[in-house]
């Protein structure tokens, strides 16, 4: 199966355009005839990257004007602002891996999640996980979701599962994912460089499954000029994100990439089998466990702020 990692920019604080472009980027990975198409973190409607530049405690009217864009730019599945993806998706008979900023309509209305979906091949969404940890300054833009998406779905590239940025960092959040027979894992991220892909190749030789890792690959002259502050914030000419889109085969040779500062699209072929001959040898949540000296437990409960009885 072939596998196309995208990292392209979106269209900064742009929900419906950054969509419009999604689906030509898909139409483009199809005619390159790639069958799962994997989407950097939060790429609807983009990363805020802004919170790594602004003073920690200052800029309030600025930092308050961009959360309210990403605000009203942020997804809804409940509303079914991802609906021209997951249709494209069914048109295509593609899987889709998707990082979004993600509002929840039905409770808070307000507050905001870095959310993950996979939309399979019949545009249904096959699960939603919520980043259980924002890192450092994405505190102030993200609530923490809890652990009912940590899910290993059933997709035709095979078992797919997903944590988010420095969630791969959590030990016992990635042991989850491992213990649910995954065959491929999904790192999207605003991360890269040398510890990332060391991270991304220790991963696969620690679960034994196919590894993809994905950034957005981003200059200055990518934010759009309505930006509020733009020329305050970036340079035209910087690289804002090298990208460094990878695929790692199981036990840690690399199979493509990374694809550096380069916004392109990273294709690789890739084989569920493999992941499962892998763990032969070394089966972290199989024969490696050891259950009788350790026990783990995870409370994937949906937890909801408020529950009403009527």
């Amino acid at each position: 199966m072939k596998v196309a990692v995208i990292q392209k920019p979106p269209v900064l604080l742009n929900r419906e355009a950054t969509v419009a472009r999604m689906i030509e980027l898909i139409e483009e990975a199809v005619r390159e005839g790639a069958s799962l198409l994997v989407f950097p973190e939060a790429y609807v409607p983009g990363y805020p990257t802004w919170i790594w530049r602004l003073k920690p405690g200052g800029d309030m009217a600025l930092s308050n004007e961009l959360h309210a864009r990403l605000r009203q730019n942020a997804v809804s599945l409940a509303r079914g602002d991802l609906k021209p993806i997951q249709d494209s998706a069914n048109k295509h008979q593609v899987t889709l891996v998707v990082g979004i900023n993600e509002i929840d309509v039905e409770v808070s209305g307000t507050t905001l999640y870095n959310t993950v979906v996979i939309v399979g091949p019949d545009g249904t969404i096959l699960n939603r996980h919520r980043k259980l940890m924002p890192t450092n300054p994405e505190r102030m833009v993200w609530g923490m979701g809890d652990a009912s998406g940590l899910k290993v779905v059933d997709t035709p590239a095979g078992r797919i599962g997903s944590l988010i940025c420095w969630e791969n960092y959590m030990p016992l959040a990635r042991y989850a994912l491992y213990a649910q027979g995954i065959d491929v894992y999904v790192a999207p991220t605003w991360d890269t460089g040398e510890s990332w892909l060391a991270t991304m190749r220790h991963i696969a030789k620690e679960a034994g499954c196919w590894v993809i890792g994905t950034s957005t690959a981003m200059q200055g002259s990518d934010v759009p000029q309505d930006f509020p502050d733009r020329d305050k914030l970036f340079k035209d000419d910087e690289w804002i994100n090298d990208g460094d889109a990878v695929v790692i085969k199981p036990f840690g040779a690399i199979a493509a990439g990374p694809l550096n500062r380069e916004k392109g699209i990273l294709y690789a072929e890739i084989d569920a089998e493999a992941a499962r001959r892998s763990r032969r040898s070394l089966d972290v949540a199989g024969h490696y466990s050891r259950p009788d000296v350790f026990s783990f437990s995870v409370d994937r409960r949906p937890k909801s702020p408020a529950q009403f009885t009527d």
